[in-house]
């Protein structure tokens, strides 16, 4: 990629205003961990929905979402259902309320709330924790691919080079030092650098998303658009097959298809739905969004905050992402796109149609747009990660009368520490896709278990949640490479009934096999979180004592309302593909479930939330 100076200029600039921004926020971190991590609880509801929004936004997520849509079209939709992407809206509606209400530093810091702080609560504790910075690695190590990819095609600079003998590429080392200039400001800021660089990002992000997609709209026609994909392409709906036949326009993107495994999409929907539900009820992994859900300044807010990201986000980032697939469909010589096994790589339309189609400012503002999003998540996760270690590690079990100034200190050693062991795996090799695939089908499926029965079941204990945590992470470790030598090649999704199934047999044999959790620990819990579930007997304790108390019952409310949620989610997802690829006649449906959605979501959420 050819940049020109202008777009050099913008590029640092925002370089220059992120950094600047981050180390001028940082005064306000140091003062102890509640502000370092946590930013003391004092930043509005909306600023927090931003960056998480931001935190959304990742250049890895975004160059395998111009991949999906390139090769599978308006159907790509479904595709984030594998993490699932509602589980923001169960969030939203009931279970970030249920989370808030806890008053606690980190997701580990909660499950001593649930479960007290004796034998198996400490084990859940240290379980937890173990989790936490698996999970912040192995997504560190996804957005190294990413961001290296992605730099060494459009930065001028050969950085290839040699360190004791091993070699490094221009990807690592442009990851290496967009990395480098991450830390340093998320290791100083804490928390208050994160979030306030994010919505700096946000709107850099934004801006260029539009551009870019306005750009895309007045290069490109909608006969154009239509002569460049299959029959099926621009519609949403699918059958038990696919429906996709590229095989006399780009054979390859037929070849992608198989590789991925999405050919029989009607039994792979069935799988996302159903590993959807587990992931979601679970609640966040223990990383950037539950420390957002703990940085609101009340229950209500942290909903909120939920609510408004998907609103601010999907139209901008998926304008974009429909934008530059219809610049690479209609314009783009497919041999662009080979790598040096002599394949087709589609991770790679995102910048070569940066290169070839945006012209010269305007690239430099999307570029540094696609940096801001890489910079906002690797910030985000890293900060989330070091909290696990310093609060739940240190403060609880090594020295918990040290001084604020040395949990801070050794919060910039912990992200450091973070940092050098994401990259390590990074470096590793691989594509997105192999990454979205493991942490996503795999590393979930060994958390889901143990965090619904958190929720919904009294008799739940912390040698449970141990016991059920560590079943499912030696399922990870264990059955892919069993199925594997058995002769199974199975998609990692595919795997996850099976993960589930030994998580949830650790779990509730970990947890009938030894005793319940202090009832006066059980009542506080409930009667501060308020959750719906199999509660009955610590619900009837609490109502004894305390007559006005009120249970919830709001199961079927919350329910609807999930239901009305995702809907309203996923139109906003394919909204802007309408508009990019001049479907008007489900452009038009789409705005009018819209906006029926938002009504029943407006009447039957917001007017209702309580603290």
């Amino acid at each position: 990629m050819k940049l020109a100076t202008i777009d050099i200029l913008i590029i640092a600039l925002f370089l220059v205003g992120t950094i600047g921004l981050g180390l001028w926020l940082s005064r306000l971190a140091s003062r102890n961990l509640q502000t370092y991590f946590l930013a003391g609880n004092d930043i509005p509801w909306y600023m927090l929905g931003l960056s998480n929004a931001s935190g959304m936004f990742d250049v890895s997520g975004t160059m395998i979402a111009v991949a999906w849509m390139f090769v599978y079209g308006v159907k790509s939709a479904w595709i984030p259902w594998l993490w699932p992407v509602w589980n923001q809206i169960i969030m939203m509606i009931f279970l970030a309320l249920w989370m808030r209400r806890s008053k606690v530093l980190t997701g580990a810091e909660w499950i001593s709330f649930r479960f007290g702080d004796r034998g198996g609560a400490r084990l859940a504790h240290l379980v937890t924790v173990l989790f936490a910075v698996i999970i912040v690695i192995a997504f560190m190590a996804y957005f190294v691919e990413g961001i290296g990819k992605f730099s060494a095609q459009f930065l001028p600079w050969d950085l290839a080079f040699s360190l004791g003998g091993v070699r490094f590429s221009s990807e690592d080392s442009y990851a290496l030092v967009i990395i480098g200039l991450t830390t340093l400001y998320t290791l100083k800021g804490g928390f208050y650098s994160v979030v306030g660089t994010e919505v700096m990002q946000f709107l850099v992000m934004t801006v260029a998303c539009l551009i870019v997609g306005v750009i895309a709209f007045n290069a490109t026609t909608a006969e154009q658009i239509r002569a460049a994909v299959p029959e099926g392409w621009d519609s949403l709906w699918f059958g038990w097959e696919l429906g996709l036949d590229w095989s006399s326009l780009l054979p390859a993107a037929d070849g992608r298809i198989a590789e991925d495994g999405y050919g029989a999409f009607g039994f792979l929907f069935m799988l996302m739905v159903f590993k959807g539900i587990f992931a979601s009820l679970a609640g966040p992994v223990p990383s950037y969004d539950m420390q957002r859900v703990l940085g609101t300044r009340s229950p209500s807010e942290a909903a909120k905050m939920f609510g408004l990201t998907p609103l601010v986000l999907s139209f901008p980032r998926y304008f974009m992402i429909a934008g530059i697939t219809v610049l690479a469909l209609v314009y783009m010589d497919s041999s662009a796109l080979v790598d040096a096994r002599g394949r087709l790589d589609f991770e790679q339309v995102l910048p070569y149609a940066i290169s070839e189609y945006v012209d010269a400012g305007f690239r430099g503002l999307l570029l540094a747009g696609l940096l801001a999003a890489f910079m906002s998540t690797f910030a985000a996760f890293i900060n989330a990660g070091s909290a696990y270690v310093v609060n739940d590690i240190y403060r609880k079990y090594i020295d918990e009368n040290a001084s604020d100034r040395t949990y801070v200190r050794l919060g910039y050693l912990v992200t450091a520490a973070l940092v050098v062991t994401g990259l390590y795996f990074g470096f590793a090799g691989g594509n997105i896709q192999a990454r979205t695939d493991w942490i996503v089908g795999l590393l979930y499926g060994s958390y889901v278990a143990s965090n619904v029965l958190k929720w919904l079941w009294w008799r739940f204990n912390g040698f449970g949640y141990f016991s059920g945590m560590l079943a499912g992470m030696l399922g990870v470790a264990l059955i892919p490479p069993a199925l594997e030598a058995a002769g199974y090649q199975l998609l990692a999704i595919q795997q996850f009934p099976l993960l589930l199934a030994v998580a949830l047999l650790g779990s509730v044999a970990g947890c009938l096999l030894t005793a319940p959790v202090e009832w006066e620990q059980l009542k506080l819990f409930y009667r501060q979180t308020r959750p719906w579930g199999w509660w009955g007997p610590v619900a009837a304790a609490v109502v004894a004592e305390a007559p006005a108390f009120r249970p919830n019952r709001d199961f079927a409310r919350d329910m609807g309302n999930v239901l009305v949620g995702i809907v309203w989610q996923m139109t906003l997802v394919v909204i802007p593909m309408f508009a990019m690829i001049r479907a008007t006649d489900s452009l038009l449906w789409s705005v009018g479930v819209f906006a029926l959605t938002t009504w029943l979501l407006k009447k039957y959420w917001w007017d209702r939330l309580e603290d």
